[in-house]
């Protein structure tokens, strides 16, 4: 039987539409990082490069008895920049794009890649309907959601991609946006 971590981590997976403050603890990725806009030929290469890489370790798994279905590609972005992230041209947006493995698969498994654990802790997070275009809107009620709890960003920008863009309209693409945050009086 494969394992389906979007199917079996509800909490990790799933997101209403308004803001909720959750916990997420340490987890495996492979990732890549890398700078430009989505869907410039090198933010398309590192996709290609990362699911070349999670699919290895998925032949690998399933040859050792423990079969999974390659989870859904997720990103971390951030800018170089004291400007407010989304006046940043495109061309300079940083990102580190993963894809969390199930803890069966070691680094052993993924020669060559980056294989590393990351934890967010506290986040604020929400499920954003429709196009990435629109993605200020949500993000807008995490920001609104944070400064009504007294917390501030403690972490880069998270998001989660539920919807292949490849084959879903944009109008119904699922994306949860991520923060990891404080409370704004800690340090």
């Amino acid at each position: 039987m494969k394992l389906d971590l979007a199917k079996t981590d509800k909490h990790y997976y799933h997101a209403p539409t308004e803001p909720t403050l959750r916990t997420f603890d340490a987890y495996t990725y492979v990732t890549v990082t890398g700078s430009g806009a989505p869907g410039s030929p090198g933010y398309v290469a590192a996709i290609e490069s990362l699911y070349r890489t999670a699919h290895g370790a998925k032949k690998i798994a399933k040859a050792a008895g423990h079969d999974f279905v390659v989870p859904k590609l997720e990103g971390l972005w951030w800018v170089d920049s004291d400007e407010p992230p989304l006046t940043v041209p495109r061309e300079h947006w940083q990102w580190k794009l993963m894809l969390r493995m199930p803890e069966f698969v070691t680094a052993a498994m993924v020669p060559g890649a980056t294989f590393e654990q990351i934890t967010e802790g506290d986040a604020v997070q929400a499920l954003h309907i429709g196009p990435y275009a629109t993605e200020p809107e949500t993000l807008a009620k995490l920001e609104a959601f944070m400064n009504a709890e007294g917390l501030t960003m403690n972490g880069r920008h998270h998001e989660i991609y539920l919807s292949d863009p490849r084959r879903a309209q944009a109008e119904t693409t699922k994306t949860i946006l991520r923060h990891p945050v404080r409370r704004a009086a800690e340090k």
